[in-house]
Formats: structure tokens, C-alpha cells, sequence
């Protein structure tokens, strides 16, 4: 059975309990594709393209994946982060060597590597229009690449900026992790989280990325 691995962030990754309702979309892509496709999600918290390689989990990746499988190579959140050397790159810098990294190995394998860019962080420019820039220059550093190396992409960026717009400031809230104290017994002093999901925010990136799947592979 081919298998879909996902080499990504906190977006897509498995939650622990603690973290409940925060979900991340690669939990719940199995329920959206053949039942053919195995999922291996490896996509961890806090990680970026940089700490994910050097944390040695793409070299878990590279042990198990084989001919025909695919890798869904989505990182961009944590990258962005100057403060923190363990985990920055420059978009067209050691970002982009670290997409490459990802996608030969792949490649080596026979794998098919999908470059899939980072959902945007729900920023609103006077609660009004999606903040085209909420993720800097790695959305297109990514897109580079993938036009440059002949790599398959889901271009999620454009997908969920336009998706948030149509939402709008209030609507939007309802994909993501905004409680009011004592809603949720894990955020019992509230929440206002615009990058990380809930549930219904987790899946419906998850719908959508299973739907952009199936016209590319």
C-alpha cells in the first residue's frame, strides 16, 4: 500500500492530550482519501524546515519511505522566527536548501515529493482584509523551488488566505483555537490562538488539501 508521509509543523501535527481541542490537519487527511493511502504523519510541534532536519526526524522518514509513496513537505511558520537560531532560516537562504534537502530525499526513494505552503496566520488589516504578508517571503520562497526543481504543490497560502477573506474577521475565528475562560478545561484562562486549530478548522484544511491532492497525483 503506498503510504503519504508529512514533514511539517504543529499545522499538521498529532496533538497531545494537554493540547486538546488543538488539532493539526495531517490527523485528519486519512478521512479524506483513498483508503489506498496510507497516512505517516511526522509532522511535529515547533518545528521548522531547519530543526526538523537537524532533530534527525526526516531521517525516521528516510528509513521507511520507499518507491511510489508520497512526501507532503509543509513548513514555514517556525522558519520565520529571528530570535531563535535552532530554528530560523532566510526564505531564500537556508530555507530553500532545507526544501531541497526534503525533496532529494524523497526523490532517492523513487518518492514523489508535494510542496503544500504554510496556511496563513488569521491576520486582519482593520478586521477587514486578510494581511497578505502574515507569513513573510516563505510562501513564495516556497513556490520557488517547486517551479525550479519541477516539485508538485498545493499552493495552501493562496487557498486559505482566500478562504479567511471569504469568512471574514468574525467567521474565521471558528477554524481556530479561541476560547472564552472556562470554555475549554484545558485553556481554563482563555485563548486567542490565530495560527493553530480547532477541530472543525483542523479537518476543514484537511478537506481541502485532500481535494488539491487528487488533482495533482
Amino acid at each position: 500500500m503506498p503510504k503519504i508521509f508529512i514533514a511539517g509543523d504543529s499545522t499538521a501535527a498529532i496533538k497531545l492530550e494537554e493540547k486538546r481541542p488543538e488539532s493539526g490537519w495531517g490527523e485528519f487527511l486519512a478521512d479524506f482519501i483513498s483508503p489506498y493511502l496510507e497516512v505517516r504523519n511526522f509532522a511535529q510541534n515547533g518545528r521548522s524546515s531547519k530543526s526538523f532536519i537537524e532533530e534527525g526526524i526526516l531521517d525516521q522518514i528516510d528509513k521507511e519511505i520507499t518507491k511510489d509513496d508520497y512526501l507532503l513537505i509543509q513548513f514555514g511558520h517556525n522558519d520565520e522566527k529571528k530570535d531563535d537560531p535552532k530554528r530560523y532560516t532566510t526564505a531564500y537562504g537556508t530555507y530553500q536548501e532545507n526544501l531541497l534537502k526534503l525533496i532529494l530525499t524523497a526523490r532517492r526513494h523513487e518518492a514523489i515529493p508535494i510542496l503544500i505552503t504554510s496556511i496563513t496566520r488569521r491576520r486582519f488589516i482593520d478586521k477587514e482584509y486578510i494581511d497578505p504578508n502574515a507569513l513573510g517571503e516563505y510562501p513564495m520562497a516556497m513556490l520557488d523551488v517547486a517551479k525550479k526543481y519541477d516539485v508538485l504543490y498545493i499552493d495552501m497560502f493562496k487557498i486559505s488566505q482566500k478562504l479567511l477573506q471569504d469568512l471574514g474577521d468574525g467567521g474565521s475565528r471558528q477554524l481556530f483555537m479561541h476560547f472564552k475562560p472556562n470554555e475549554s478545561v484545558n485553556y481554563p484562562n482563555g485563548l486567542e490562538d490565530n495560527t493553530h486549530f480547532n477541530p472543525y478548522g483542523a479537518k476543514t484544511m484537511a478537506s481541502i488539501i485532500a481535494q488539491e491532492l487528487k488533482k495533482i497525483i
